[in-house]
């Protein structure tokens, strides 16, 4: 594995530590032990349900070096209860959240000096579960496998700093009511690619996804959560059963309530933000999430026009300096937000 420094020079996801943590689950058994072993490959039976029916599940979170040299973890509780509670959505077994918060924790302590110090590295952590036994046949598995991996990682997108270019996706869907858009399937990720390739083809970074019925309603930002400032009123899509809860979603509208910034968690049209712009009310449109954390929207491309978006003048960089500043300890974290690796 290369140095940390090198590491963050080669983007996102692209390198990993040398261990993993390990744990399978039995229909008969329950959970077996979570151990941390070293990286290695796996091997699956051609049948593995995986391969047949998509029973896939992962969560992100990271942990960030401080500026103590101490390695910390955001919202490790949170991110680990997600992982859970999106099991049983798709028929899988919930994890043990004890086991493997510790083993988490443990897989730090043996990895974690790989954890970058630049100030935009952090090490990326990707708990996931997927059905493993051998069987071609529409039903739960009967075997799953939970693995760990970390990943020293620098800016998500290649843009940067840079405010994103969005195109404004009318054909293609996310999700749809009853859906699977409120859990981390690995299935709403492959639906996505079709419209994300073509948004780049387009000169775009990302797609902004409109709802599945009518194509008006604004629901997320690529991969991360959509936050639009209308005058002094910071709005966001509520989680109506197509939109992921987002752990940095739920952080933003925690520490804006606790600043006393006017929130508001509703539908928001497409029209709704054209009207804004053009009447000079809209100060700002942001994506929230793990991987990027927050980043500036700057530009929305539409079949017949752009819409350029005012960048700076909202809450994005106040929000973006402050959970910085609890990621690297250099602010006081809300109880239960962070985990100090030792």
């Amino acid at each position: 594995m290369t140095d940390a420094k090198k590491q963050v020079g080669m983007g996102f996801g692209r390198v990993f530590t040398d261990h993993i943590v390990l744990a399978r689950w039995t229909e008969d058994e329950g959970w077996g032990a979570h151990e941390v072993v070293p990286r290695h490959t796996l091997s699956l039976d051609p049948a593995a349900a995986v391969l047949h029916y998509g029973q896939a599940l992962f969560d992100g979170l990271k942990a960030y070096r401080g500026d103590d040299d101490q390695l910390r973890v955001f919202r490790l509780a949170d991110h680990v209860q997600r992982l859970h509670d999106g099991g049983e959505r798709l028929a899988m077994p919930g994890v043990d959240t004890a086991q493997l918060r510790a083993a988490i924790l443990e897989l730090l302590r043996v990895d974690g000096h790989a954890a970058p110090k630049a100030t935009d590295g952090s090490l990326y952590i990707r708990p996931f579960l997927f059905a493993d036994e051998p069987f071609l046949g529409v039903r739960p598995a009967a075997s799953y496998l939970l693995v760990v991996l970390l990943s020293p990682v620098g800016s998500y997108y290649d843009a940067g700093a840079r405010p994103l270019r969005l195109w404004v996706e009318r054909e293609h869907v996310r999700a749809a009511p009853g859906g699977l858009g409120a859990v981390k399937a690995a299935a709403n990720y492959a639906a996505s690619l079709s419209a994300a390739t073509r948004a780049k083809a387009r000169g775009y970074d990302q797609v902004l996804w409109l709802d599945a019925i009518e194509r008006r309603y604004l629901e997320e930002v690529g991969t991360m959560n959509l936050f639009a400032q209308l005058g002094d009123t910071v709005v966001t899509p509520a989680l109506d059963g197509t939109i992921l809860g987002g752990i940095t979603r739920a952080s933003s509208l925690s520490l804006l309530r606790e600043a006393g910034r006017a929130v508001e968690e509703r539908r928001i049209t497409l029209d709704e933000l054209e009207a804004a712009a053009r009447g000079g009310q809209l100060r700002g449109v942001f994506g929230t999430g793990t991987a990027a954390v927050v980043a500036p929207v700057g530009t929305l491309g539409l079949d017949e026009h752009t819409l350029e978006i005012p960048v700076g003048q909202d809450v994005a960089p106040w929000l973006l300096e402050t959970l910085t500043a609890i990621h690297r300890g250099r602010r006081a974290a809300p109880a239960g937000w962070i985990d100090v690796v030792s």
